[in-house]
């Protein structure tokens, strides 16, 4: 894969990730755990589907017992980042969630500093200071309303980019090792998301519209994209990548608002403003370090 034609596919995935705040607004009966279990289940059949036809069945069932800690460290993660993300969208709004999210980069440069050695240059530490505020403010303005759904939903969210730090550092570590087959770990992730939520998930109140779209978000919003950016990753570096995620923040927050009618309110756009603008000049400042002129 040609790096450009990497930078286009990562596009591409941040605009089919960023579906989902707006599908899910237009959901009739199902709620919370159930959305999540059914975009989980859908999301699994699909991988199992897509990844057998890319391996064979029997090496994708190789790959996934010979994989070891790695793996299902990373599958541990997928399944963390599916759970909260739409339990998140169910108590607050689509521009909070996706704010929240954003902080991902941050928290991976940290992470790899203590894991892999990594250093962090000042501009990493003033960025981490800036969208620390940003997302401080959007806290504060939730707490000082007496919003306790929306701080709840907004704290949930934040398990995203927790688990996804972890995530890109472990797929970091395997970059270099021809041998790592890690697409796999987003099948083990979908299956474990959708057995944790199963009895929470319990009775289903799903409508057969609510399925349709919970089959488009496991399949279209889900499963290809997270394939496209687990082999993404073995030709950006992470600082390009966390670069083009963030469109994920400008795409979902403008579907929201456009298809939902779900407009940001201040507090969101200052803070996520501060955020974005923070981790998109560290990471511009980083790839002009690295650049020839």
């Amino acid at each position: 894969m040609s790096r450009r034609n990497a930078v286009l596919l990562m596009i591409v995935a941040t605009l089919m990730w960023s579906i989902a705040g707006v599908v899910t607004r237009h959901l009739e009966a199902a709620r919370s755990f159930e959305v999540t279990f059914w975009r989980s289940a859908f999301n699994a059949l699909a991988l199992i589907a897509l990844l057998s036809w890319l391996r064979g069945p029997a090496v994708l069932w190789r790959s996934i017992r010979g994989g070891g800690r790695t793996i299902w460290l990373s599958g541990v993660c997928w399944s963390v980042m599916y759970t909260a993300f739409m339990v998140g969208l169910t108590l607050t709004t689509v521009a909070n969630v996706l704010v929240t999210m954003a902080l991902g980069p941050l928290f991976t440069a940290l992470l790899a500093r203590f894991v892999l050695g990594h250093r962090l240059p000042a501009r990493t530490w003033g960025a981490i200071a800036v969208a620390g505020g940003g997302i401080a403010w959007m806290y504060g303005q939730h707490l000082s309303a007496g919003d306790a759904r929306h701080f709840a939903g907004t704290l949930v969210a934040l398990a995203v980019p927790v688990a996804a730090a972890i995530n890109w550092t472990t797929l970091q570590s395997r970059r270099d090792d021809p041998g790592a087959d890690m697409l796999p770990a987003v099948l083990i992730g979908a299956t474990l998301s959708a057995l944790v939520t199963l009895p929470l998930a319990w009775p289903f109140q799903a409508s057969a519209h609510d399925l349709g779209l919970l089959a488009l978000l496991g399949s279209v919003q889900l499963a290809v994209p997270c394939l496209i950016a687990v082999a993404v990753a073995r030709v950006l570096p992470a600082a390009e990548m966390s670069l083009l995620g963030l469109l994920e923040v400008i795409f979902g927050v403008s579907w929201a608002w456009l298809g939902a009618g779900e407009a940001p309110d201040s507090a969101v756009l200052a803070g996520g403003l501060l955020v974005l603008g923070a981790l998109a000049a560290n990471e511009w400042l980083g790839m002009r370090r690295r650049s020839p002129a």
